[in-house]
């Protein structure tokens, strides 16, 4: 029986396409077999009900009973205490969560589009720090990377053609987003 993983996304409706090749990509890199199932139910709908310890909490009491890791994977959105929040969340939910169980959270860095884009070429012009600083990377890089490659109109605007793409290209996402390194050395303790 494979490991079975639950990514926890502030909104399910797009993140989903780009968090689960990615995610999993990463549980091949550390050599574990992993089922990752995208939560969908309930629809948190934002970063502020993804950082409220009771919505996880009843997501993880929901099911617990099925999943052996939980990731909580939000949007930093520039905010600088964004990791201290996810920090206490792991805290809270280690305590919560019976033996056996882990619960992990992790910020991209500024939106989940980023990680998609490091796995993609990109215009010689741009500088990948640029993007990583961006404010806005899903409206500045994403949705012209998108609409270049003709899949804007796609369901979940190209999210799941182009996510796909860029987990073929793991390692580099890996290199070129520390917090991805960072989630991976985690998940392989």
């Amino acid at each position: 029986m494979s490991y079975r993983v639950l990514v926890i996304p502030e909104d399910f409706r797009k993140d989903q396409c780009v968090l689960e090749p990615i995610i999993a990509k990463m549980f091949e890199a550390i050599g574990r077999e992993a089922k990752v199932i995208v939560c969908r139910d309930p629809l948190l709908g934002g970063v502020d009900q993804a950082l409220r310890w009771e919505r996880l909490q009843e997501i993880l009491l929901r099911y617990q009973a099925m999943i052996e890791c939980f990731l909580l994977v939000v949007d930093r959105d520039g905010k600088p205490g964004r990791r201290e929040a996810l920090d206490r969340l792991e805290s809270l939910a280690s305590a919560a969560l019976p033996s056996g169980k882990r619960f992990l959270a992790e910020n991209a860095w500024q939106e989940i589009e980023v990680w998609l884009l490091a796995g993609h070429d990109l215009p010689s012009n741009l500088r990948w720090s640029d993007v990583r600083a961006h404010e806005n990377p899903k409206e500045a890089y994403y949705q012209p990377l998108a609409r270049q490659r003709g899949v804007l109109d796609e369901p979940a605007e190209g999210r799941r053609v182009l996510a796909r793409e860029a987990a073929s290209r793991y390692s580099r996402i890996r290199s070129l987003c520390p917090e991805i390194a960072d989630l991976q050395r985690r998940l392989g303790e």
